[in-house]
């Protein structure tokens, strides 16, 4: 048994019909269990139960052990990164479409929500990247992704050229609308739609994804997460560098982007009988075990 929660920060953030009714329900199950809920005002705004506290959602983690976020795999995204540097534990009740972040599902919210308040969860510390564009010697930004980091064009309808380098080792330049680093976590995010590797949460490593490269021969390639890669822009009419679909910069010819794992991890909470290949399963429409007695 893990250690009990005590104040409770609630996220929620969806375009379901459902939402007031599903925080008002979580809302009772806190209360039940005596526990302090904190929301950001959004979330406050949404949910006819009220909160003990209000605040605005930078504050949230400084004040809360446990955040339970409502919503889709991009809310999830968005609270992880807030709550990162505080070392906050996160689980998410799937209001969203697919929800590979957000494991609990509405209707097994009441078992999955108070299994875990009871001390019974698993916890998976997830892989971030730091992540820093350069112009000449200074920092033009710096920010952490959860699910990747993506150096690729912008409004122009225009390729663009880039070269990648490994631990200081040249390994391609090529011509492309793009190209993702992802994480574990992100794996099944953006760059699974442009035909990028699964890579299991266990597995030290971060998958580089070339977008439309102009050659038959660019292939997704998997690298050791200790790895520092770096992007030079070499050629662009327009291009951009964003992570995890939030942080957000233009991008110049000879900026570099430079790739490393963070020191820090998300913490997800997982409830009882959580397993990774059956969220894929479910999640991916993957065939169930066939019973050869049957």
């Amino acid at each position: 048994m893990h250690r009990a929660f005590k104040t409770v920060a609630v996220i929620g953030k969806s375009d379901a019909s459902s939402l007031p009714d599903v925080l008002d329900q979580l809302a009772g199950v806190l209360r039940k269990r005596g526990l302090a809920i904190l929301m950001d005002p959004l979330t406050a705004g949404a949910s006819r139960a009220k909160a003990d506290s209000v605040a605005e959602l930078a504050e949230l983690p400084r004040r809360c052990d446990l955040a339970i976020v409502v919503g889709g795999d991009g809310t999830m995204l968005a609270a992880a990164r807030n709550l990162v540097r505080y070392h906050v534990p996160v689980v998410g009740v799937n209001q969203g479409r697919v929800g590979f972040m957000t494991d609990i599902g509405h209707e097994d919210m009441f078992e999955g929500v108070g299994a875990i308040l009871d001390g019974n969860y698993t916890l998976e510390e997830r892989a971030l990247l730091d992540a820093e564009v350069r112009r000449g010697a200074s920092p033009v930004l710096r920010t952490l992704a959860l699910n990747e980091a993506v150096l690729g064009k912008g409004a122009e309808a225009r390729l663009i050229e880039f070269s990648l380098w490994l631990d200081g080792e040249f390994v391609y330049t090529l011509r492309a609308d793009g190209v993702i680093v992802a994480t574990p976590t992100g794996s099944t995010a953006y760059a699974m739609s442009a035909q990028g590797p699964i890579l299991h949460p266990a597995v030290p490593a971060l998958a580089l994804v070339t977008l439309n490269p102009h050659t038959l021969s660019a292939r997704p390639v998997s690298v050791s997460d200790r790895s520092v890669i770096e992007i030079e822009l070499v050629r662009a009419v327009d291009a951009r560098a964003h992570f995890d679909g939030f942080a957000l910069t233009d991008m110049a010819e000879g900026d570099r982007l430079v790739l490393k794992r963070s020191a820090d991890t998300v913490r997800f909470v997982h409830p009882p009988g959580y397993s990774y290949f059956a969220t894929l399963r479910e999640k991916l429409g993957w065939s169930e075990l066939v019973d050869k007695n049957a």
